[in-house]
């Protein structure tokens, strides 16, 4: 019982992780209608800027606060360089840009920082805590404080402000939010933005887990997709939901299930979307698009 209970931690630890990333994903889709598939290469790319800054002698915590701001400033500008000249109707376009994006965030910054792994501090340090048998790393009570606090801050403003009423409007119906005086590339820009944010804390909290290196992202972002789409595409709460449950699948599986070592964790991943995509679309969280015929 003691190694079941403590692989459930283990789980819900990597599990908010990917849960970080799903929501950059949801956040990007809800408030622009764009799934975002570089969203990992662009997290990455910010833990790597993160690390640069610490090199240049800035603090930890204000690096990473930096790094949250800066990566901000660039969601923003790569709606606006690449994805907005795309017209929206032109879908599959839009897929090949992000794809371009991530191949080439993935190729930049192995030119500027080499292939080779770099260690990255945890955001908290000290002895685990421990409960009986059981072990809570400090890395797992920092995912969680973090994934509250945005989870909390983003409800507020999504649901209960005018701002983020504006951004649902302007990625559900932008037609008619042009009308009535929404900037809706604005609210796409900030989308973006704040998307790219979240993507920055989900790099931060993955990489002294899986040592900073261009292709960090490149299975983390596939779990991350699995939750996203396991808690629902257009549900925010979902995406951390999806993520934890996730982590908690994998783990456990690669504990009792023999073949599932190694690489071939991701099998899990790839199972959980096929099942949802066959049995619920819309994920557990999500409401289901009406179609008028």
């Amino acid at each position: 019982m003691t190694l079941f209970l403590q692989q459930v931690i283990g789980g819900l630890t990597i599990g908010g992780m990917y849960a970080f990333l799903a929501m950059a994903l949801v956040f990007s889709f809800r408030s622009t209608g764009v799934v975002n598939f570089a969203q990992g290469e662009m997290g990455m790319f910010s833990v790597y800027l993160a690390w640069q800054f610490m090199a240049w002698g800035v603090p930890f915590y204000l690096a990473v606060l930096l790094t949250i701001v800066v990566s901000f400033v660039i969601g923003g500008a790569v709606y606006g360089a690449l994805i907005k000249p795309v017209p929206a109707s032109a879908h599959l376009a839009v897929v090949g840009v992000t794809i371009g994006l991530f191949l080439s965030l993935n190729g930049l910054a192995q030119y500027i920082w080499t292939g080779l792994g770099k260690s990255f501090p945890s955001l908290i340090k000290g002895e685990p805590i421990r409960f009986g048998g059981l072990v809570v790393g400090l890395d797992a009570v920092s995912v969680f404080a973090l994934l509250v606090l945005t989870l909390g801050a983003i409800y507020l403003v999504f649901e209960h402000t005018k701002l983020g009423l504006g951004m649902r409007a302007a990625a559900e119906a932008p037609q008619q939010s042009r009308l009535v005086g929404i900037s809706v590339t604005g609210m796409f820009l900030l989308g973006w933005g704040v998307a790219a944010a979240i993507g920055a804390l989900a790099g931060v909290t993955m990489a002294p887990r899986l040592t900073l290196s261009p292709d960090m992202m490149l299975t983390a972002v596939i779990y991350a997709f699995a939750a996203a789409t396991l808690g629902g595409f257009n549900s925010i709460s979902g995406a951390v939901v999806g993520g934890l449950l996730v982590g908690v699948a994998e783990n456990l599986s690669s504990t009792y299930i023999p073949f599932i070592t190694g690489d071939m964790r991701i099998f899990v991943a790839l199972v959980i979307i096929l099942v949802v995509l066959l049995v619920r679309p819309s994920g557990i969280f999500g409401k289901p698009e009406a179609v008028r015929l």
